[in-house]
Formats: C-alpha cells, sequence, structure tokens
C-alpha cells in the first residue's frame, strides 16, 4: 500500500458551497510541502500530478500561485518553523492532521510574500476547518498567524541563512569544505529567486537588448523579466533555450566543432546536448528515460537541431569511440538549491554513498567510449566534494592512461574565482554575484576535463 503524507487523507468531504478563491491553491502548495517533506517527493513532481490534471479545479493563476507558495515556504523553511515554534507553548499538535502544513505556507505568505496579512490567516483558518484531523485547531492557527505577521519585523532580523535555513548537515559540510565565509555566501544566495538565464545560438547582444537582459562575461544571456518564457520573442523560432549559465559551460570545455564525433551519456533534457549540436557536432544523445528523451526531442526539434537519440543505460551503451564524451553523472544536485528549494531537505548524507560509486562506473564507462587522442567532460550540479574533486582524483588513480587538461579562465569568461588550484571548473551559488540579485549568482556546479592518451 502506497505511503500518504502525514496529515493529509486519500479521502476529503466535499465541500457544500464552493471554495473561497484562493483556497484551493493554498491547500496544494500545503500537500506539496507536506509531500516533500515527508516523502522526499520533488517539489515539481507532486505539482505536476496535484496541478496539471486541474485537481480542485485549479486554474493557471492559482497554479503558479502554489508553486509560488510552495517554493518560498521551502526555501525559508528553518526561519518559518523556528518562528512557528517560538508562538506554539505546548509544540505542533502530534495529532493535528494537515495544521503544520497549512500554518507553514500561510507564514510564508505573510513573512515573505505580497499577500495581505489579513487574507493568509483567513484562508488558513478556512483550511484547517476544512481538514477533519486539524479543524480542533482553527483557533490556535488564527492566533498562532496573527502573532506571526505581528512580529514579522523581529522574526526576519534574526533569520540567518546558514543556521535557519539550511539544513545542518549541508551547514556542517559546506563549512568543512569551503569555510565559515563561503558557506554563508552560498546559503544566503540560496535565499534569493533564480536568475533566468538563456543559451542562444548567435548575437548574445542583440538578444539581450530585445528581451531586456545583460550578455554575461560567459556568453549566456540573464533576463529580468517573468513573462513566461515560451511567449517571448526568439522562443518559437528556437533561437535560444532556457539554461542556467554556470550548466552552459562544461559542454564548453569539450570544444566543439563541426563535424566532431560526440557522445552526451546522460542527456536529457538536453540543454548540454544543445550546445554540442549547434556547434556542428555529429552527435549521440544517450538517457535511460525514454519519457525525459522526448522531451529533448521536443527540444532539439524547436531549436532546428540534429542528433541520434538513444534510449539505453549508459553503463550498457556501446558504440565506435568518440571524439568527446559528456558524461552530466546523476548527483546529489546540492548546486540547484536556490533553482529547487526542495533539494535541501528531500536529500539525505546516506544518499551520497550510492551516488558517489554510481558516478565512478560512469566515469569510467565514458573514459572506455573515447577514443585515444579524445577529450571527456565531466560534470555534476552538486556542491559535495566526493562527486567532484575527489571523483576525478580517484578516476585519475584508476585510468593512467587519462590525465587532466586544465580549464583556463578565459574559456569560461574570464571568471578565475571559479577554477580549481587543480585546473577543475568550480562555480558557486554566490559566484558572479552583484548589486542586483535577480542578475547575480550561478548554479553549484562541478566540470573536470579529461584527455585520453593517443
Amino acid at each position: 500500500m502506497a505511503r500518504q503524507s502525514r496529515g493529509f487523507h486519500a479521502r476529503r468531504p466535499e465541500p457544500s458551497a464552493s471554495p473561497p478563491p484562493g483556497l484551493a491553491a493554498r491547500v496544494a502548495a500545503a500537500r506539496a510541502v507536506a509531500e516533500a517533506l515527508t516523502l522526499s517527493r520533488p517539489l515539481e513532481e507532486r505539482l505536476a500530478a496535484d496541478l496539471t490534471q486541474q485537481r480542485g479545479g485549479l486554474d493557471p493563476r492559482d497554479r503558479e500561485l502554489a508553486r509560488s507558495i510552495a517554493t518560498v515556504a521551502l526555501r525559508r523553511l528553518g526561519t518559518i518553523r523556528k518562528a512557528l515554534a517560538q508562538r506554539l507553548e505546548k509544540g505542533m499538535p502530534r495529532r493535528g492532521g494537515a495544521l503544520e502544513w497549512t500554518l507553514i505556507v500561510a507564514a510564508a505568505q505573510i513573512l515573505f510574500l505580497d499577500t495581505p496579512d489579513h487574507a493568509a490567516v483567513d484562508l488558513a483558518v478556512k483550511a484547517t476547518r476544512a481538514d477533519p484531523g486539524s479543524a480542533p485547531f482553527a483557533a490556535l492557527a488564527n492566533a498562532v498567524l496573527r502573532a506571526i505577521a505581528r512580529d514579522r519585523d523581529a522574526i526576519l532580523v534574526s533569520s540567518d541563512p546558514l543556521d535557519d535555513d539550511t539544513p545542518a548537515w549541508l551547514a556542517q559540510r559546506w563549512r568543512s569544505t569551503y569555510g565559515e565565509t563561503v558557506a554563508r555566501a552560498i546559503a544566503a544566495a540560496h535565499r534569493s529567486e533564480p536568475t533566468l538565464d538563456l543559451s542562444v545560438k548567435s548575437e548574445a547582444s542583440g538578444w539581450a537588448e530585445r528581451l531586456g537582459g545583460v550578455v554575461l562575461p560567459t556568453g549566456s544571456v540573464r533576463l529580468d523579466t517573468h513573462a513566461p518564457v515560451a511567449g517571448l520573442e526568439g522562443y518559437t523560432d528556437g533561437e535560444w533555450w532556457v539554461q542556467d549559465a554556470a550548466a552552459a559551460l562544461p559542454a564548453r570545455l569539450l570544444q566543439p566543432y563541426p563535424g566532431m564525433r560526440a557522445v552526451d551519456l546522460c542527456a536529457a533534457p538536453g540543454g548540454k546536448a544543445a550546445e554540442l549540436a549547434a556547434a556542428g557536432a555529429d552527435l549521440t544523445t544517450v538517457d535511460r528515460s525514454a519519457e525525459r528523451l522526448k522531451l529533448l526531442a521536443a527540444n532539439f526539434e524547436r531549436l532546428r537541431l540534429h542528433s541520434e537519440i538513444v534510449v539505453a543505460d549508459a553503463l550498457a551503451f556501446d558504440m565506435a569511440p568518440f571524439d568527446a564524451v559528456l558524461l552530466d553523472a546523476p548527483c546529489s544536485a546540492t548546486g540547484t538549491i536556490r533553482r529547487h528549494p526542495d533539494v535541501a531537505w528531500i536529500k539525505r548524507l546516506g544518499d551520497l554513498a550510492p551516488l558517489v560509486k554510481l558516478q565512478a562506473e560512469l566515469l569510467d564507462k565514458a573514459i572506455a567510449l573515447t577514443r585515444p587522442g579524445g577529450a571527456i567532460v565531466y560534470c555534476v550540479c552538486s556542491l559535495e566534494p566526493e562527486e567532484g574533486e575527489a571523483q576525478i582524483a580517484a578516476a585519475l588513480r584508476r585510468n593512467p592512461d587519462v590525465r587532466r587538461r586544465a580549464v583556463a579562465p578565459e574559456e569560461i569568461g574570464g571568471l578565475a574565482e571559479c577554477v580549481t588550484p587543480s585546473g577543475d571548473l568550480r562555480t558557486l551559488p554566490c559566484h558572479l554575484w552583484g548589486d542586483n540579485p535577480r542578475r547575480s549568482g550561478l548554479d553549484g556546479f562541478f566540470a573536470a576535463r579529461l584527455v585520453k592518451a593517443g
């Protein structure tokens, strides 16, 4: 029997009248937060299941509202939980139904969104009353949330990005790996709304001017807009694709050229593969997920790019050796927390060991698929050294016919701070930071370029 997240029932009584506007979005947001925290279910997966099917009659506006609320609630979860705990004298009721999740998403609106306090409180109380498990605590919900609204300024002033809004195990690791100052800068960056970056086929400055953005030193275009991406100029014509500026760098380290035989071993949804195809590489894209490869195929069709698409486990894939192999390996994804705040709360320390083992196997496979004199780029969107620097050090020990080719700052827009002492690429969320958070930062990435002896 499938598990259910604590506090939500499989069947709920049908209301006798239409729910007030906005209530369904709040309930959907609370459900998404609950399943992320109790079932480790990714936020987007829950929202896709709950919202695209229009359960509860959610319209597009409510769907986006639910996503916004749930995202902010997880981004600032530690601050919210601390504020609630300080105002619940007897703690969270043990048998409170969906009360905890209702309070979390309501507090997120009060503290961090533009929702009027009275609306956030009123809808939370209605949601509490509508749930059989939490209904007896409606008065408590009202009192606690009013106290949150009254004490908003004090709550925000006392909130710490590393100590409050970062899980303790990650905060400890980042302090150990990067030092206190950088760990705090990473955590602070995670509090900001993510950037919107484009990889363009050509004329970066022209697209930045047309779309109201700037060209980054790396060549990506960073936009200020919050408009739907599919409605922007150039999308339908396939002139660009959405890709974080850091994610655009690993494929470029292969220095692709027309006719180069290249393979992307974990290719979907295809942003890095598009970099190779746009440069004219003779490209093969491999992924074990047929569904994700359908998304890649659709992206390539829009972009008017070509690739031979293969559904296969990369470890079982075999072809004649390639000039270049790109391996964007499965990882903990802790470098994407700013973009996907649920990652911080659904990942566990125990997740690392099996991922590191798989990465090592995939990296050896990538080396085996490379011709003598060919290049391999290994990358992960992780901040954890076991998945990056240590992984490459181990691979070099296992493969004496492989050496590192150091990354030069001029290959990545002159960002010398993003090159490690060993010559690998290491971007952090606090890199490329400026006065405007919407135009600042990078996803956390590690990439190393290896060359097989000729």
